[in-house]
């Protein structure tokens, strides 16, 4: 029996290697390949055949969109699978998938769960559910709690996870280097606001939405570089991972239009210095790569994240 193939297309390495982990970790019997943008998917998909494409939208050379409606042109690729895995979860962007013959959707940031559903229903429309789920393990090997960490370890236990807010000065675990992520269409509809919590710290340098696979929460900026930025967010009942994927919204412009900013968490600790610190503090890694959104953050820090649009507490 041939094996079920999937390509894996993001041009952010860490992205690529959490989805391929998350598949082999629940189908060990499936074969992964990975390209890094839709052009090199591409020339892959014209030389061999594959039962499943997983694919960001935001790619620098050809997108994800501009890839689907290419496979929807050939004969041999118009009823092959086709997921779209991207932090463009607008209605808009949704129907505009749907058109181009788009398969499933998942929207950045992810949990296992989720990811795993869209590809089992893609392979059952096609019949090969069957193939994969014979050689699936009892029981999935995965904590949903925490699925980028346990993605990426396996589901083994011995990496440290987020601390709760008790363990404020330890230091924090080191994360995988990441490579590039999301480029083109850096601005984007606005997703709709969740309200800034009351007596949230001030004295930051501006105010986002930090996207988690647990949910969405307001967050202040506290500081910014070209490679991450330092938020505080709310203590709630689900602690952020480390290691969790997240989308890190910024309002900008007259029409406020948002910067998707595609990352990580490097690091979770109490804000304050006392154990039922009301406050968390995130070190939130950035993987996109591409200039026009590295000119956007040069911009912000330059600028000083102009407070007029960003207003802590607003």
């Amino acid at each position: 029996m041939s094996k079920i193939s999937v390509l894996v297309v993001d041009d952010a390495s860490f992205i690529r290697d959490l989805v391929k982990k998350c598949l082999r970790n629940y189908f060990p019997g499936i074969r992964t390949e990975d390209a890094i943008n839709g052009k090199k998917a591409q020339a892959m998909l014209a030389k061999e055949a594959f039962d499943l494409v997983l694919c960001d939208w935001e790619m620098p050379e050809m997108s994800g969109l501009e890839l689907l409606t290419w496979c929807r042109e050939q004969d041999n690729l118009k009823t092959m699978p086709f997921i779209m895995v991207t932090s463009r979860g607008d209605k808009e962007n949704v129907v505009q998938a749907i058109q181009a013959g788009v398969t499933g959707y998942v929207s950045k940031p992810f949990t296992n769960e989720q990811l795993l559903t869209k590809v089992k229903q893609a392979l059952n429309k096609i019949g090969k559910l069957d193939t994969l789920m014979n050689s699936a393990p009892t029981k999935m090997n995965s904590a949903f709690g925490n699925d980028s960490l346990s993605a990426l370890t396996g589901g083994k236990a011995a990496v440290v996870g987020a601390a709760p807010a008790a363990a404020a000065a330890r230091p924090a675990v080191a994360a995988p280097a990441a490579a590039a992520a999301p480029a083109r269409g850096l601005l984007n509809s606005p997703p709709v606001k969740a309200p800034a919590a009351a007596g949230a710290p001030t004295g930051g340098r501006g105010q986002g939405q930090l996207r988690l696979p647990s949910g969405t929460q307001q967050c202040v900026i506290k500081a910014l570089s070209i490679k991450e930025a330092l938020l505080v967010v709310k203590r709630t009942d689900t602690l952020p991972q480390i290691l969790d994927s997240a989308v890190l919204d910024l309002e900008q412009g007259d029409n406020a239009e948002i910067a998707r900013l595609n990352g990580y968490l490097h690091a979770v600790v109490a804000h304050e210095p006392k154990p039922d610190s009301e406050w968390l503090q995130l070190t939130f890694r950035f993987v996109d790569q591409d200039a026009q959104k590295l000119d956007y953050i040069s911009r912000l820090i330059a600028r000083g994240t102009a407070q007029k649009h960003f207003v802590p507490g607003a």
